[in-house]
């Protein structure tokens, strides 16, 4: 189970409290992932679900059957599973009870509503219904995003993959689509064509052959997992694995999923991986998933942080992720640091996504930094500032789709305000916040590698930075991230005198010190209630923030 810092059960409760009714999210858009809970969504918890498909190259079609176990949280007479509306349902059945029991159900756009036996379902329950369903997922093109992908490795062969975080994963199974819900724990049993092999999340449990020339690959997921983390990476692959010595003390095995034509190349990126791995685990604690595993499954598109089969796509070029060579792996780096940032830590809304995307974002100069030199991290920073955007906040207040987050915003301008939040509470205090924020309760040391998973806000960041800092930074968020606009700093200098004072949207305090150069010495002047003066030699040399760690107002930064 998760220890959640928001409990599923308490989210579901908060939200029926809310007076959210499936009357007022009728018109829930197919493949808009997340956003209001309808009520009869929030009226149950998942706890395992049980998905069994064929996967077809030869008609790029699916079918098979999801069950769903989950337990009762608040009365309720209709199970509502999201669906993509390509596919066709053939049937849905109550499991269990001494047998299995036909249920009516109906298609409501991207939704299935499945009537339950007339008696109250009370909250502690339990029940599992199957959904049986087929048909052709969306496809997009070789290197796209949001759907399957059904195309060919380079000697021929079916290479199929899928990816789904902006769209949901109801795009190729019925689901709960829905952050705030996860499973305790998850199967997958997948049947593909021979040779074919498949990669997927958690731990291979067993491979059966069938007498029609398929394989079906049994895999089990043993942690709570999003939803978006599920996917399938099937192609004739051949398995690298390398051992690795873990800061928790043992030594694992990390798995490599490649095409044929490209086991040199992989190969030779593997040393480079695990020295991602060796950063994070070193700057984070142990990688959360060894219990299953850490994979990477090449695929037919740039990447995704799937949880325990990292998909990668850069064709092992160190620019395929931004179109610069970052030094480094950036694909993989970046990928890697969503088993912390997002896997293990989940928000329970996608209006916190920055959550995920601006910490692992951040990884990249903290990787170079480390490995390359502060030089080479103040030139990715310096990209990253070249691509911000102040067009919304970064966290929003109220419930967002997939869609509605999902924004360059949240990549680059969160990586800048984790940039200047490390510039405020100094080295110690910042990275003592990241190793609190993926292991609460456990030094960085003596840990074992198992899941802490559980769900958070931008709120539960906001008041874990301000407990390490001794200080409450709430004023820093609500300018940062709680608003698009940045602050302005200006600086007027005559004579002796130099003022400098914050500009800032709305009014808002913002006591955000800054250092001052007079002629090479620095010092960290504080700006109290927005302004502050300084007397300053008439002649000397003055640079304002000479090493340009805050987040400004560029057009009028001085």
């Amino acid at each position: 189970m998760r220890s959640p810092i928001l409990s599923r059960t308490a989210f579901a409760a908060l939200v029926l409290l809310a007076g959210l009714t499936g009357a007022l999210f009728a018109q829930h858009p197919p493949n808009a992932s997340g956003g209001p809970l309808l009520g009869e969504q929030a009226s149950y918890n998942v706890t395992f679900y049980d998905l069994s498909i064929s996967v077809r190259p030869a008609d790029s079609s699916i079918g098979g059957t999801l069950t769903v176990h989950a337990d009762i949280v608040h009365p309720m007479e209709w199970l509502v599973l999201d669906l993509d509306t390509t596919f066709t349902v053939g049937s849905t059945k109550l499991i269990g009870f001494g047998g299995e029991w036909p249920l009516e159900f109906e298609r409501r756009g991207g939704r299935i509503w499945i009537a339950l036996p007339p008696v109250t379902r009370q909250p502690g329950q339990r029940f599992a219904v199957e959904v049986a369903y087929e048909g052709r997922p969306r496809a997009v093109p070789p290197r796209g995003f949001g759907g399957f992908l059904w195309t060919e490795t380079p000697s021929g062969d079916p290479w199929i993959a899928v990816s789904c975080e902006i769209f949901g994963a109801d795009l190729w199974w019925p689901v709960k689509d829905h952050l705030s819900d996860e499973p305790d724990s998850m199967a997958l049993n997948i049947t593909v064509p021979e040779p074919l092999v498949v990669a997927t999340n958690g731990k291979l449990r067993d491979v059966t052959t069938n007498a029609d020339g398929t394989r079906t690959y049994h895999w089990f997921v043993s942690t709570p997992i999003n939803n978006y983390g599920v996917s399938l990476n099937i192609a004739p692959y051949e398995e690298l694995t390398t051992p690795y010595e873990s800061v928790d003390g043992e030594t694992h095995t990390v798995h490599f999923w490649v095409l044929p034509e490209n086991v040199e190349k992989a190969r030779a990126a593997l040393p480079g991986f695990l020295d991602h791995l060796r950063f994070f685990e070193e700057m984070l604690g142990p990688y959360p998933f060894w219990k299953d595993k850490y994979g990477i499954a090449e695929v037919p598109y740039l990447g995704m942080e799937h949880q325990t089969i990292i998909a990668y796509g850069a064709n092992y070029q160190f620019d395929a992720m931004a179109r610069i060579d970052w030094g480094f792996d950036g694909l993989h780096q970046h990928e890697l640091a969503h088993e912390w940032f997002g896997n293990q830590v989940t928000p329970s809304d996608f209006k916190d996504l920055w959550l995920n995307e601006a910490f692992a974002q951040y990884s990249q100069p903290l990787y170079a930094e480390s490995r390359l030199g502060m030089d080479k991290a103040r030139e990715i920073q310096a990209i990253h500032r070249s691509r911000i955007r102040n067009d919304l906040p970064l966290a929003a207040r109220e419930p967002r789709t997939a869609g509605q987050a999902y924004a360059a915003s949240i990549y680059y301008k969160g990586a800048w305000v984790l940039q200047s939040l490390r510039y405020l509470m100094g080295d110690p205090a910042f990275f003592e916040t990241l190793r609190r924020w993926t292991y609460p309760e456990s030094p960085l040391m003596g840990m074992t590698g198992s899941c802490r998973c559980r769900f958070a806000t931008t709120d539960d960041f906001v008041r874990l930075a301000s407990a390490v800092a001794h200080e409450d930074l709430r004023w820093f968020f609500e300018v940062y991230v709680r608003q698009p606009e940045l602050p302005r700093l200006v600086v007027e200098r005559e004579g002796e005198t130099l003022n400098l004072s914050w500009d800032v949207p709305d009014d808002l305090p913002f006591p955000m010190p800054v250092d001052v150069s007079v002629d090479g010495r620095v010092g960290r002047v504080l700006i109290p209630g927005n302004r502050t003066t300084l007397t300053v030699p008439a002649g000397a040399t003055v640079v304002v923030d000479p090493e340009k760690w805050i987040l400004v107002d560029e057009e009028e930064d001085q």
